[in-house]
């Protein structure tokens, strides 16, 4: 969990702009804890990035709220009416204009286009719009933190779907967020899991990124809260050798 000067820093902004935020309603407030501070999760850390990027393209704070709510063509249909206003006002919001277009796609709200192009493709294998939006939002929080590496991840996720054991395991992962924590595919799931690894291991490609063990943690736990088996199959991970799931280590062989 985040106090609220790590979650601004994560998203890129101030903690007064995070205050701000709290106090007109865009990003819902935590309760204090025992000690009298506020923590945040991996979701506080999406929306606050997803109301950062609409304030930066230049969305009124008034119109964010309803733009995140918004269907995909209610979504395109306000971003346009705004771009229409912006075609007034002088060069300098040419920038912003360009920047506000591209939000009308969806997906592309705090993705690069090669993020945007990989969800694509998942969601060419048949994987549920349910799964792609967890996905999507874990690519947003990695972005954030490695936007000049994105391009290269992705490129290699691509490479990496041409293993047919990573399509079987998109195939899975679409319907797991439903599966109950002895669902019995949880096993299948950490044995494909562990053939991946292994071979990236072997083949040199577990290098590290460079997180820092409080975001590995806020993922890892984003992960294990996703779905009731999320929790069972890092266990039977852990016992196939493999700890963790943004960081996957060894497990140290006992003496």
């Amino acid at each position: 969990m985040l106090t609220i000067s790590q979650l601004a820093a994560y998203a890129g902004v101030t903690v007064a702009a995070v205050r701000h935020y709290h106090k007109i309603g865009l990003l819902p407030e935590p309760e204090r804890d025992r000690s009298g501070y506020r923590s945040y999760n991996a979701d506080a850390v999406v929306q606050l990035i997803r109301v950062h990027v609409l304030a930066s393209a230049g969305v009124p704070l008034a119109q964010v709220e309803d733009l995140l709510d918004a269907e995909l063509a209610e979504f395109a249909a306000r971003v346009q009416g705004i771009d229409k206003r912006l075609r007034t006002e002088i060069r300098r919001l040419q920038d912003t204009r360009k920047r506000l277009a591209r939000l009308a796609a969806g997906d592309h709200l705090a993705l690069p286009a090669s993020v945007v192009g990989y969800l694509d493709r998942l969601r060419g294998l048949g994987v549920e719009e349910r799964y792609i939006e967890k996905e999507r939002d874990a690519w947003i929080l990695v972005t954030a933190q490695l936007p000049g590496q994105i391009d290269d991840i992705i490129e290699q996720k691509h490479r990496d779907l041409d293993d047919p054991d990573l399509v079987r395991l998109y195939s899975l992962l679409s319907g797991a967020l439903d599966w109950s924590a002895d669902d019995p595919r949880t096993e299948e799931l950490a044995d494909i899991l562990d053939r991946i690894i292994t071979r990236a291991t072997e083949e040199g490609r577990t290098g590290e990124l460079g997180f820092d063990d409080q975001f590995v943690n806020l993922l890892d736990t984003n992960t294990a809260e996703s779905a009731p088996a999320a929790e069972r199959v890092m266990q039977l991970l852990e016992q196939r050798g493999w700890r963790g799931w943004t960081r996957i280590e060894r497990v140290p062989t006992k003496a």
